[in-house]
């Protein structure tokens, strides 16, 4: 009867010895993942543009078509005054 007990007790170690080794891995492939994500989240932020920054450089490309288009309607202004005179 102490042979089974010892053989019962070698079984459950020997899976007991498994189970840490398989918890172990997936935790290291777990920290190995989220290092992964934080990188990716960097490489993001750093490679894409956030909506105020886009918006940001939008209003300026309007203005200065704005002002463009100010200079344009003042140049045919003068050419028209300059014909008719």
């Amino acid at each position: 009867m102490d042979s089974v007990h010892m053989l019962w007790s070698g079984v459950l170690s020997f899976f007991i010895a498994i189970l840490m080794w398989v918890l172990k891995e997936k935790s290291e492939d777990i920290k190995r993942l989220e290092i992964l994500l934080s990188k990716t989240r960097e490489e993001n932020a750093r490679d894409y543009v956030t909506k105020s920054d886009v918006h940001n450089d939008m209003n300026r490309v309007i203005a200065r078509l704005d002002r463009l288009d100010e200079k344009l309607d003042a140049f045919m202004k003068e050419q028209r005054n300059a014909e008719h005179k």
